[in-house]
């Protein structure tokens, strides 16, 4: 039986250029004394057995490299690069941090507001491809998700964009649409996207995404070949969760803002919903679709912690 809400995202949106890229330079492995650098930074040299602090936790560099500007790999997105530890001289080990479980001041983004064990409370039944690591991973390459406004807002962010992609994957349980069908449309889409032969574009990952326009979109914007390979949605964890947060923070969907715009700019998460979903959903077309997302939403905020603010509903 499908899921409650799975795939319903069929609208046809416009496109983000944004690029991304997965460059480092890496140097050959060699033995350096172990020198604490302080907060990680692109553009920086460091030797094998560095110690920097990111997102609240200490990590140790594994090899020789130098981060290039713009890569986005940091010791959490580049595990190949950096271990999790590490310690520096009054530096308590991972500060107190708990890895990437974060919880602390340090950072604003998803860690300094949820805790790897909240995400499995919140998700207890979730497929292992959704994982907390690869959610962290892939928000550290947006960084304006779950960073702007007061630790309220971040926190109702988090809750809201987590609220609707548990109702579009029946809780972090599915990766891939159950009723499968191609869902390609060449009248619409970044010029140049046909559908590639023998590929289907049905819903993949936390968002749901579908149709051949849509993933072209996403796979230009995150720099890789969605068109082609719609599949890697679902093999590769950290795209998946790229491609939701994608749709989050830059496409409006069948609203009138981001999903992302709507909690930072006191909107309320039901304009998430229209964003979202609106044209299906919104304005008593399916109330019980609406009501499952604002139950997740209200349930995650008081987890979190937060008031959940104003307009829930679409």
């Amino acid at each position: 039986m499908r899921p409650q809400g799975l795939c319903d995202i069929s609208k046809k949106f416009m496109f983000a250029a944004l690029v991304f890229s997965s460059t480092v330079t890496v140097l050959a492995p060699q033995v350096a004394e172990a020198a604490c650098r302080g907060a990680w930074a692109e553009g920086t040299s460091y030797s094998t057995g560095d110690v920097v602090s990111y997102s609240g936790a200490n990590y140790t560099a594994l090899v020789g490299h130098t981060a290039c500007v713009g890569c986005g790999w940091n010791p959490v997105a580049a595990p190949s690069l950096w271990s999790s530890g590490g310690n520096c001289d009054g530096g308590g080990g991972n500060n107190g941090g708990g890895g990437n479980n974060g919880g602390g001041g340090a950072n604003p983004g998803v860690g300094g507001v949820l805790s790897e064990a909240m995400f499995n409370m919140m998700f207890p039944n979730r497929n292992p491809f959704y994982s907390f690591d690869a959610f962290f991973a892939a928000a550290s390459t947006f960084p304006g998700f779950a960073t702007t406004g007061d630790v309220d807002t971040r926190k109702r962010e988090v809750a809201a964009f987590l609220a609707n992609i548990s109702h579009e994957t029946g809780g972090l349980v599915y990766t891939e649409e159950i009723n499968k069908s191609v869902m390609c449309d060449t009248s619409w889409g970044p010029p140049g996207c046909g559908c590639a032969p023998g590929k289907w574009y049905y819903g993949r990952g936390p968002i749901q995404l579908s149709w051949n326009g849509n993933y072209c979109a996403a796979g230009n914007a995150l720099g890789v070949d969605l068109k082609n390979d719609p599949d890697l949605v679902a093999r590769d964890a950290v795209i998946a969760w790229r491609t939701g947060l994608w749709f989050w923070m830059t496409q409006t969907g069948a609203g009138y803002m981001t999903g992302h715009n709507a909690i930072v700019n006191g909107a309320g998460f039901g304009e998430t919903i229209r964003t979202i979903n609106g044209a299906l959903e919104c304005n008593g077309r399916n109330p019980a679709q609406v009501q499952s997302r604002v139950n997740n939403y209200l349930n995650f905020t008081s987890m979190l912690g937060v008031n959940p603010g104003g307009n829930t509903g679409c």
